[in-house]
């Protein structure tokens, strides 16, 4: 699941090496924390955060399997 979302947000932004994506367990659902430059945060929320809505829905598509919420949340650097 990581890798997935580290790959779309790589895609995305404009320093693909600033990216850091991090796992984390909460309560039993997964947490994917991703943290990213100041300028390319607007890049991952987008215009009404409809890119951020975007990356939630393909993680949460992809978990299925995993029977487990999955949360993906943006972190300023």
């Amino acid at each position: 699941m990581r890798e997935l979302v580290e790959f779309l947000a790589r895609a995305l932004v404009e320093d693909p090496d600033s990216v850091q994506v991090e796992e984390v367990d909460e309560n039993g659902d997964l947490v994917i924390e991703v943290t990213v430059g100041g300028d390319d945060l607007g890049r991952l929320i987008g215009r009404g955060g409809r890119v951020a809505n975007a990356i939630r829905t393909v993680a949460k598509a992809a978990s299925t399997r995993a029977e487990r919420r999955v949360l993906v949340e943006f972190i300023e650097d």
